[in-house]
């Protein structure tokens, strides 16, 4: 059974920071791309990064500089550092982990950002 479980998430206020992980299990985790994903209400599920098994990285323009995926294959664990986040960053943000050949593609259930005053 693969579950991916999200945790960090919370109230800060702008300017703050936060770090998100991901923990995985029942999938062979080092050979899976792993991504962060945000929706906002009343908006689509959008990337926010993602980084490859050969850790390779990727990021939204919105958060760029800002923003830092890695992970730790040791751990089974992803994580998103969060810096410098503004309000239009308030979002749940979502866990993934995808590979290609034969197709697989995972979730978490989300874990709830706010950033406010």
């Amino acid at each position: 059974q693969v579950q991916l479980v999200e945790s960090g998430g919370g109230l800060v206020q702008p300017g703050g920071s936060l770090r998100l992980s991901c923990a995985a299990s029942g999938i062979s985790f080092g050979i899976y791309t792993l991504g962060w994903y945000r929706q906002a209400p009343g908006k689509q599920r959008d990337l926010v990064a993602h980084i490859t098994s050969g850790g390779s990285t990727n990021y939204a323009d919105s958060v760029k500089g800002r923003f830092t995926i890695s992970r730790d294959n040791a751990k089974n664990t992803v994580y998103l550092q969060m810096n410098t986040l503004k309000p239009e960053d308030t979002a749940v943000y979502f866990c993934n982990a995808r590979y290609v050949h034969p197709y697989s593609n995972y979730w978490g259930q989300g874990t709830q950002v706010t950033v406010s005053s």
